[in-house]
């Protein structure tokens, strides 16, 4: 049986994120959405990890195969103890490509599986977890960019308007 993880903050969680998810469940038996703790947003999260994962989870329901999990560490040693056969990243544009071919160069040094590289649909290109942030610190209109749970949990985080970070 063949088990993908799909690492990230996912800060939040967008439609492009839903569309690698379910995608990538028609490719793998398994997929576990893994909320990973990245060192370099520490204090830079909006929301925390458990609203998070409970976001992905709502947004994923209606996704056979789909599951939401915490990663407490290393990617690395998280795939090995689930028994994982591949991660899996989304890719927007070429810049996405620089920043995750080193990573997973490296989760494969570690001894994770090899990583898939999922190409962004054309529909969801243009959306990123920080471009989202920053509409909606701003006042602006989520919806059609994150499921809709995520724009109410959003809207709760930040009070339209609100221009912090």
């Amino acid at each position: 049986m063949s088990l993908a993880v799909y690492p990230g903050s996912f800060d939040p969680l967008t439609l492009g994120h839903v569309d690698i998810a379910g995608r990538a469940a028609a490719l793998f038996d398994r997929v576990v959405i893994a909320i990973a703790h990245n060192a370099d947003k520490t204090g830079r999260y909006l929301l925390e990890a458990p609203t998070r994962a409970e976001l992905a989870r709502q947004a994923t329901a209606d996704i056979p195969g789909v599951e939401v999990d915490l990663v407490p560490g290393l990617l690395a040693d998280y795939c090995r103890a689930r028994g994982a056969t591949a991660i899996v990243k989304g890719l927007r544009h070429g810049s996405d490509l620089d920043a995750e071919v080193p990573m997973a160069l490296l989760n494969r040094d570690l001894g994770a599986p090899e990583t898939v590289f999922l190409p962004a649909s054309p529909a969801h290109g243009h959306i990123s977890s920080s471009l989202v942030k920053d509409v909606a610190r701003h006042g602006g209109d989520v919806h059609g960019l994150v499921p809709d749970a995520v724009a109410r949990a959003l809207a709760a985080a930040l009070p339209a308007g609100r221009d912090s970070q």
